[in-house]
């Protein structure tokens, strides 16, 4: 059994989490501002699907990205370098949150509920949520989007259109999280595509003590400025 949230309980200690399903903590809250801030600042996050009550997790193991550790396939490299496209953030949030929810090849679902695109909607305003966006030709052709604490970033969604613009857009913001001494990227769980751009799991344990250090640093002003050279 979960405990279930009221809108002014506070989350559950980590190591209640279920094993199965891995990383279930609690149900029910809203997502509100405060709540969703509390949620990623404790290594929470919801996920769930459409008529589903809000569901909270965090996984152990945790897979994460340490920008140092950022591995470019070659073959994204070479593409990179046709310098065709131009990196944006933060001009098109909503549109890319309603992209990365649309329905895909594979037939599954969207945990993208109105619901989570209002929330990180509010977010977005408040500056702690932001889209980076891959542009060709004048055309939105894919992004991710996630939110910002500290130093730490939390990867929560991203989409393509056109082949490799999400990944040219993982590689923007893996570039100017580096530069910025950004600590860790949440990727949340584990993916194959992911793994092959050099995340990893580690334990929650290691997870919780690092995010504790990060989110209460100063992130640099110029974290979000759109005035960049393309990545090489």
């Amino acid at each position: 059994m979960i405990p279930w949230l009221e809108s002014s309980d506070p989350f559950p200690p980590l190591k209640l989490a279920l094993r199965e399903p891995n990383g279930l903590l609690a149900a029910g809250g809203t997502l509100d501002a405060d709540r969703l801030l509390s949620a990623y600042r404790s290594g929470i996050f919801p996920w769930y699907g459409e008529g589903q009550p809000v569901l909270w997790w965090s996984p152990d193991p945790r897979m994460v990205l340490f920008p140092a550790e950022f591995r470019l396939p070659r073959s994204l490299a070479k593409r990179l370098r046709r310098r065709d496209y131009e990196i944006r953030i933060d001009t098109a949030f909503e549109t890319v949150m309603r992209a990365c929810a649309a329905p895909r090849g594979d037939g599954a679902g969207t945990w993208i509920t109105a619901d989570m695109i209002g929330a990180y909607c509010t977010l977005h305003r408040m500056g702690h949520a932001h889209s980076i966006e891959t542009w060709i030709d004048g055309e939105l052709a894919g992004g991710l989007y996630g939110i910002a604490l500290g130093r730490m970033f939390y990867g929560e969604s991203m989409f393509t259109r056109v082949a490799d613009a999400s990944k040219i857009a993982l590689v923007s913001l893996v570039h100017r999280l580096e530069n910025r001494r950004f600590g860790m990227i949440d990727c949340q769980m584990n993916t194959a595509h992911l793994a092959r751009f050099g995340a990893r799991e580690i334990p929650r344990d290691e997870f919780s003590r690092r995010l504790a250090e990060l989110v209460d640093y100063a992130a640099p002003a110029d974290v979000w400025r759109t005035d960049e050279a393309p990545t090489n």
